[in-house]
């Protein structure tokens, strides 16, 4: 049961609709859209989402699915059921194109795998077009319309016998011309030309029974007639006669192919119903894709539970202006199955229980929701809502009265079935009185088990969801140092209405708003602004302590990165160390050899003078020879030395700048911690219970104190082979090792690893070497694009775009990016894709899906 009768004029859902049947490809589409309803029976909503799941999972990977085509022949072919009537020939070319369709989409869904899309397949079991239908309209009419030649071998003789004839009337026509013409008759500069369909001459009006024959037209001028020659004239009749003939063959030929139909028609209205529920399913695919919706979790009847959730009408509008949805995250059970919503107004709360309503419907509409897929939906029978202004001059209704004929309503038909919405409670009438009603109205409400969301200002009504079970209070924040509202729902206290506030940040006047403290009582109002405040900063801490905690990951992966790059050219220097001192020994052996050879020959020619001079000689040269390649060795030892030293000092360069940018880290962590504990002193002055956390921080730091042992267990005190870096063994995970170094969690491999004396503790404040890497981040995360457009660039300019793009990437943890190319002369695409895949981080690449750019796109994902 739906109430009010305009439900979905009050959540939005007429405008859901409104989009949907936009994407729909046909009116066939298009009335399904308007016969979407409300469902109670959980086998047809989990039915209806599945099917549109299906779709959803069809178009995101891009398979080529029938689209075009989607004609309506069901009129026709209601028409054609009486016998002597026909198709005609513009309806069976619609016929023919559109069964093609739906054979095509039949074949989709025969050759995928038998596991997928098992909703969807069984909406085909009922199909059945015949295919000797289909083999007929392809023979009898083509592709642009026209019936075919071969559609009987009457026609074929017909149509043969008209081209023979005209082709003798234009012979015949062409005669008359060159005969009028050298006669003169013919007016300058005119030729042939078409009347009534006829082949004409133009003569002059005096000469216009020089040749005989019919006048069909004038011209304007009255100077020119346009005559059918007498010897054509006959030609063109039997024309006539043949044309007239075709047209009675034509209409045979359909008369047949409607009586090898008929016997179908019942079987074709259903193929074509099918081909609107294709177009339907589509249309809510391709709305839940462009909402980012998925299925949620089908609860049983006692939960009810909202994650991360936009209204799907404001994301959209948002998303135009690249302007931020706040999520909502709500929460209702047996024990707190109704909330109410307090807080400023224009806070979010109207706006938390039309997404509610809306989302809701949607669900039991079959409509997939823009939520976490954790969110946990039941299935009410009931959905009421009471939103809005809806006094009526005809019956007299001012707005209060309206809404007591609701809640009329609410008490009458509510039970555990029944999930209603209020917003506003008990305003419209003296505030007292209206606060008395409404209270009492809450708990009849809560009596019968039903759920709800209720927004209201009336304290009385946040004190009762205080002190009574089933009833629970909700807050939209408000940060009233910023003097802006959060849009962010708090569960479990009241929220204050800021109204002191708000109306100093507009101006009010100051001695106003002093006697309205005075009147309201000032212990109320600041207790109210601390308790509203401290929750606020705790979510900004919050907020802040998951992103150091995102940037320490990211910095332990680059120090590990450099640190292996360190290893490895400290590798690469030891080795070229060796090889040249190989070398040295192989010249020196070859320098000894000569000289030995040289003596040997001295003697062997019993110091002849002039084989002594040659034998010098020989020496000479071979000295020199060693000499110069010693040289040529000794200079390219030391070009890679120098080489290698660069490479060293680039590695300390970037080492130094990730320990800075650690310390900047580590300066904010310690900011963070700083407000943490001023909160807890807040928290301490209204009644916080901190000591708790103070002893069990103790004993973690007792903990901590670990003996050094031979083989690092989590607790000791570790260094890294190879680094100067020390710290404490957190984790071990297999090969892997977690350490906190200076608060920063590095991760490891274990082997690494070795036990050292702990350190003892400085009474000077310890400041680490790393500094600015958290702010450097931030400042890329903010600025990336997960799109980087290299068109027209040329090759070296887009590998280096490429090589600084993707190393930012996989700095800030981004999962997937797309790379713009464009297709072209396809010059850039196998360069920018030979670069991609020499990159360990990325996991995989490949061409986007052609509704998103195709082979012009690269999209990267990483690990």
């Amino acid at each position: 049961m739906i109430y009010p009768g305009n439900f979905e004029q009050k959540v939005g859902f007429d405008q859901v609709r409104h989009l949907v049947s936009g994407l729909c490809i046909s009116p066939m589409g298009q009335s399904f859209v308007d016969k979407i309803r409300f469902s109670a029976k959980t086998e047809i909503i989990e039915r209806l989402l599945a099917q549109t799941n299906e779709f959803m999972q069809i178009i995101s990977l891009g398979n080529s699915f029938p689209t075009g085509d989607y004609f309506d022949l069901r009129p026709e072919l209601s028409r054609v059921k009486t016998p002597g009537t026909f198709i005609e020939q513009e309806q069976l070319f619609d016929l023919k194109a559109s069964l093609k369709v739906i054979v095509e989409i039949l074949h989709f869904f025969d050759v995928s795998e038998d596991g997928d899309y098992p909703e969807l397949k069984r909406i085909t079991q009922l199909v059945f077009v015949p295919d000797e239908l289909v083999l007929l309209a392809g023979r009898i009419i083509d592709d642009k319309g026209e019936i075919l030649d071969n559609a009987s071998e009457r026609l074929k003789e017909i149509r043969v016998q008209m081209a023979s004839k005209n082709r003798q009337v234009l012979r015949e026509t062409k005669r008359a011309f060159e005969k009028a013409r050298k006669l003169g008759y013919v007016p300058d500069n005119t030729e042939m030309t078409i009347r009534n369909g006829r082949s004409v001459i133009p003569l002059r009006v005096s000469d216009k029974r020089a040749i005989g024959g019919f006048i069909h037209d004038e011209s304007a001028s009255g100077q020119t007639v346009f005559v059918e020659p007498a010897e054509s004239f006959e030609l063109s009749n039997q024309i006539r006669e043949l044309e007239n003939e075709e047209r009675r063959e034509i209409i045979k030929i359909l008369i047949e192919f409607t009586d090898m139909l008929r016997p179908y028609i019942h079987e074709l209205i259903g193929a074509y119903r099918f081909l609107g529920i294709m177009d339907f399913i589509r249309a809510k695919a391709l709305f839940s894709l462009k909402i980012k919706a998925v299925i949620p979790v089908f609860s049983n009847k006692s939960k009810f539970e909202i994650k991360t959730a936009v209204h799907p009408l404001l994301w959209l509008s948002h998303s135009k202006i690249d302007k931020e949805v706040v999520p909502l995250d709500l929460n209702l059970s047996e024990e707190n199955r109704i909330l109410l919503i307090s807080g400023p107004n224009a806070g979010g709360k109207s706006v938390c229980l039309k997404t509610t309503g809306l989302l809701q419907y949607m669900f039991q509409c079959g409509l997939p929701l823009p939520v976490s897929p954790i969110s946990e939906f039941r299935v009410f029978k009931n959905l009421f809502i009471d939103i809005g202004d809806e006094q009526s001059i005809e019956n007299d209704l001012s707005t209060y009265s309206s809404h007591l004929m609701n809640m009329k309503y609410f008490l009458r038909n509510a039970n555990s079935e029944t999930l209603f919405l209020i917003d506003e409670f008990g305003t419209g009438t003296e505030p007292q009185l209206g606060g008395a009603i409404a209270e009492a109205t809450l708990e009849q409400l809560n009596e019968k088990k039903a759920y709800g969301v209720i927004t209201t200002h009336y304290t009385n009504l946040k004190l009762k969801a205080d002190k009574t079970d089933g009833l629970i209070n909700g807050a939209m924040l408000f940060d009233s140092k910023a003097m802006q509202p959060l849009y962010k729902l708090q569960i479990g206290k009241p929220g204050s209405s800021f109204a002191f506030e708000i109306a100093k940040k507009i101006g009010f006047p100051n001695y106003v708003l002093n006697k309205a403290r005075q009147k309201s009582g000032g212990k109320h109002v600041r207790f109210d602004q601390q308790l509203q405040q401290l929750e606020t900063d705790k979510i900004l801490l919050q907020r802040k302590q998951q992103k150091i905690e995102t940037v320490d990951s990211q910095l332990s992966r680059t120090v590990e990165k450099y640190t292996d790059l360190l290893s490895k050219l400290e590798k690469e220097k030891k080795q070229i160390i060796a090889d040249a001192k190989l070398e040295a020994l192989r010249i020196i052996e070859n320098s000894n050899k000569a000289v030995e050879k040289t003596i040997r020959e001295i003697k062997e020619a019993n110091a002849e003078k002039s084989k002594t001079k040659e034998a010098r000689e020989k020496l000479e040269d071979k000295r020199v020879l060693l000499s110069k390649e010693k040289k040529t060795k000794k200079k390219e030892s030391g070009s890679r030395k120098q080489e290698a030293r660069i490479k060293k000092q680039e590695t300390g360069n970037k080492r130094q700048e990730t320990r800075d940018k650690r310390q900047e880290t580590r300066d904010k962590k310690q900011e963070t911690r700083d407000k943490k504990q001023e909160t807890g002193d807040k928290k301490q002055e209204t009644g916080g219970k901190n000591q708790e956390s103070r002893v069990r921080s103790q004993e973690t730091g007792v903990k901590m104190g670990h003996t050094q042992k031979q083989e690092p267990v989590p607790g000791d005190w570790v260094k890294i082979r190879d680094t100067d870096i020390k710290g404490e063994l957190v984790s071990v995970s297999g090969k892997d090792a977690i350490v906190n170094v200076n608060s920063v969690k590095l991760k490891t491999k274990f082997k690494k690893l070795e036990v050292v004396q702990k350190p003892k503790q400085s009474t000077k404040p310890y400041k680490s070497p790393y500094s600015g890497i958290a702010a450097d981040i931030n400042k890329k995360a903010a600025n990336f694009k997960l799109e980087l457009d290299l068109r027209g660039m040329r090759v070296d300019e887009a590998l280096s775009e490429l090589q600084r793009y993707i190393d930012d990437a996989i700095l800030i943890s981004v999962k997937e990016v797309s790379i713009l190319h464009g297709k072209g002369n396809g010059v850039l695409r196998p360069i920018i894709r030979e670069y991609l895949n020499a990159i360990d981080e990325i996991k995989h690449f490949g061409d986007a899906s052609l509704q998103t750019g195709g082979a012009g796109i690269t999209r990267v994902i990483f690990n």
